[in-house]
């Protein structure tokens, strides 16, 4: 659940419109930043990403650098909350939010240990926990081989569902 009003986010996307040429840099650094621990629990990615979408559907941004730029930053912002959970893995429920909110660590971690590697596919779609599984399959040294595997097949399947609400809706409009 996205604590911040996604209207907060129009300014960006009409720049995008009245830029194109940047729009696969905002793409990717959106779509990291969903992806990210922590940072992820404030933007609200099916929203944006389905705006992204629309403009996919209008025919103002390419389909393919969208996806691409999308899965990359997906990919991008997971990588690096793993390597932060492989980093601060002992110092993780010291740090805000997990100091104050002990509880998601924990679900994180019942997440994880429930479903081993298919966590990393299932989290990137599960709200709660999605900013954190990253972190907790680093501070659980899951393989970075295999997290990385997961990373990717869970970032390809990622950016088309979420973009595709957006351009379905702009092409029945049209």
């Amino acid at each position: 659940m996205a604590i911040i009003d996604p209207e907060i986010f129009m300014p960006i996307i009409t720049w995008i419109e009245l830029h194109p040429g940047w729009a696969a840099i905002v793409v990717l650094l959106i779509s990291l930043c969903e992806s990210l621990a922590v940072v992820g629990l404030f933007i609200p990615g099916l929203i944006i990403m389905g705006i992204i979408g629309g403009l996919v559907g209008a025919g103002t941004l390419d389909l393919t650098t969208t996806l691409i730029c999308a899965t990359l930053g997906a990919i991008f912002g997971d990588s690096i909350s793993y390597s932060l959970g492989h980093r601060f893995k002992n110092h993780l429920p010291e740090l805000w939010p997990f100091k104050k909110f002990p509880h998601w660590l924990a679900r994180g971690k019942d997440f994880f240990t429930r479903y081993g590697e298919m966590s990393i596919i299932f989290g990137r779609f599960v709200g709660p926990v999605r900013p954190f599984i990253p972190v907790i399959a680093g501070t659980m040294a899951m393989n970075p081989r295999r997290f990385l595997l997961a990373n990717i097949i869970s970032a390809i399947i990622w950016a088309p569902i979420y973009m595709l609400p957006g351009m379905g809706i702009t092409w029945l409009t049209f």
